[in-house]
């Protein structure tokens, strides 16, 4: 009964462990759409919000101000991302956005930022949408 018990434990420790957010690098930092909506207002300093969904996507509607690059050719297109300023991904439900936040990690952006909730998270606080 108490190997069963400490299987079972070991199990749940290990569950847990594989079911974080996906976010494995020091470098990126987890940020709210509040937080993001609240940067855009002020303007305080040089930033990228980055859209990493569709074209199709994209074009429905997106975050003010946001470039599209989508998360499968983002490896690619890192040329058009700036390591000086501080990025801000997202996608439409964090899925995306965490990947290609990674990638930036990998490639040596230490300003990487994934908005949580995305752009679902953005829509259900009413932000303003460019189209």
């Amino acid at each position: 009964m108490k190997q069963l018990k400490y299987g079972l434990l070991l199990a749940l420790g290990l569950a847990i462990t594989a079911c974080d957010s996906g976010t494995s690098s020091k470098n990126i930092v987890e940020v709210s759409v509040a937080q993001v909506n609240q940067l855009l207002t002020k303007h305080e300093k040089p930033m990228l919000i980055l859209d990493v969904r569709t074209a199709g996507e994209y074009a429905s509607g997106h975050v003010p101000t946001a470039k599209n690059i989508s998360v499968d050719t983002l490896a690619n297109r890192l040329q058009e991302v700036p390591k000086d300023e501080d990025v801000y991904v997202y996608c439409e439900s964090g899925v995306r956005s965490t990947k290609a936040a990674n990638i930036l990690a990998s490639a040596g952006y230490d300003k990487v930022h994934n908005m949580r909730a995305s752009m679902r998270g953005w829509r259900d606080a009413n932000y303003a949408i460019e189209k």
